[in-house]
């Protein structure tokens, strides 16, 4: 059963589901409202339904979309909704139950022979993960996707590999503090340098989000910098946080502030001659670039700032817990994927570590058994 409820001007729908409710606002009317949660209703009875095996697979994935990813950002929705596409196109009319390891295998070979292979990560990761819940569900019964091999055009690297190391950061870090000219786009890159948050979380801050007294930043929303709708939401409810920031950070904004131009939103990064109100992503990429340039360092993008903070903690040996929460990550596994290439580095010296500890320990009681016998023959 739906319930309905006006936020402002808008109306929202929730929808009775499991694990979670699911809820959708943004309507004109009620009525708009009542026809969108009775779409979802529907599914939701089709494919609850243990006798229902067959499934169209593009309908089945984007019922999934509805029911397990109804939180999320709309830049990650489109990620989504992209992947929606690509199954009509390559699976028009196909049952779940009669796709076969062989021939979704086939498809990845095909969509690799002319698509990075990063893109094809990516669909493949969106399928595994609906074809998971078709599995729980009993819809079908055989992982197609399971042990499928990632084919792609381009063997560039990942974009959580993209980042600098500990030394390159630190250089960065200096410079940017250093500068005496310093525009509102090198306090971005500081920011994003020090704190690893995402660019649209980055934008969508607020000065009321600041507590200097606490050295805290409160994350709770964020900025459509592509289209201008205004504030969203983050990415999913872990991306709601409050982290710390470190002293020295915290004192260069408090700073700042005395120099932003004023504006109805509040806005930190903004920018007047922008339709969309902030900074773009493209002009702060040019910044970041031109900097690392002469500094005769590998150009990373913005969002390599955020990898590289996570790197450089996870090098730090900081907790992966601790990293995993304060980059707003929906789970720890989710970190453990993204920086599956610092973890096995981390791996490696953690057992060197442990064999040295326990050779270490075995020779300091062989010699401390050694001297207790020297002992008793005295």
């Amino acid at each position: 059963m739906a319930s309905f409820q006006k936020r402002g001007k808008t109306w929202q729908y929730c929808v009775s589901a499991k694990p979670k409710p699911i809820r959708k606002g943004g309507f004109k009317t009620k009525k708009e409202a009542q026809v969108a949660a009775a779409e979802v209703e529907e599914r939701l009875r089709k494919y609850n339904n243990p006798r229902t095996t067959k499934i169209l697979f593009d309908e089945y994935f984007e019922s999934w979309i509805d029911v397990y990813k109804n939180d999320i950002g709309d830049i990650t929705l489109n990620s989504y909704r992209t992947t929606l596409q690509t199954i009509k196109v390559n699976f028009p009319g196909r049952y779940l139950h009669e796709i076969n390891k062989r021939e979704y295998q086939q498809f990845l070979n095909d969509f690799g022979s002319d698509h990075a292979k990063q893109t094809v990560r990516k669909i493949n990761t969106h399928i595994r993960a609906c074809i998971q819940e078709a599995i729980e569900e009993g819809i079908i019964h055989i992982d197609f996707t399971r042990k499928a091999r990632l084919t792609g055009k381009i063997e560039s690297k990942r974009p959580e590999e993209k980042h600098l190391n500990y030394s390159e950061s630190h250089i960065l870090l200096n410079e940017l503090y250093n500068r005496k000219e310093r525009s509102i786009g090198y306090y971005l890159l500081i920011l994003a340098l020090t704190s690893g948050m995402r660019y649209a979380e980055l934008v969508g801050l607020t000065q009321k989000d600041f507590n200097f007294e606490l050295n805290e930043i409160t994350i709770n929303k964020t900025w459509d910098y592509k289209t201008g709708k205004g504030f969203m939401s983050t990415k999913n409810d872990p991306s709601n946080r409050v982290i710390k920031i470190d002293i020295e950070t915290m004192k260069l904004f408090k700073e700042f502030f005395n120099e932003i131009t004023p504006n109805s939103y509040d806005l930190i990064f903004v920018s007047p001659t922008n339709p969309n109100k902030v900074l773009t992503n493209e002009f702060v990429n040019k910044i970041l670039k031109k900097t690392l340039k002469d500094l005769k360092i590998e150009p990373v993008t913005i969002h390599g700032l955020r990898h590289t903070h996570a790197s450089i903690l996870l090098y730090k040996k900081i907790s992966i817990y601790y990293v995993s929460e304060r980059l707003g990550h929906a789970s720890i596994d989710t970190t453990l994927r993204y920086y599956a290439h610092v973890v096995k580095e981390l791996r490696e010296e953690d057992t060197k570590n442990t064999l040295d500890l326990f050779q270490k320990m075995l020779l300091l009681e062989s010699a401390t058994s050694e001297k207790f016998v020297q002992n008793k023959m005295k």
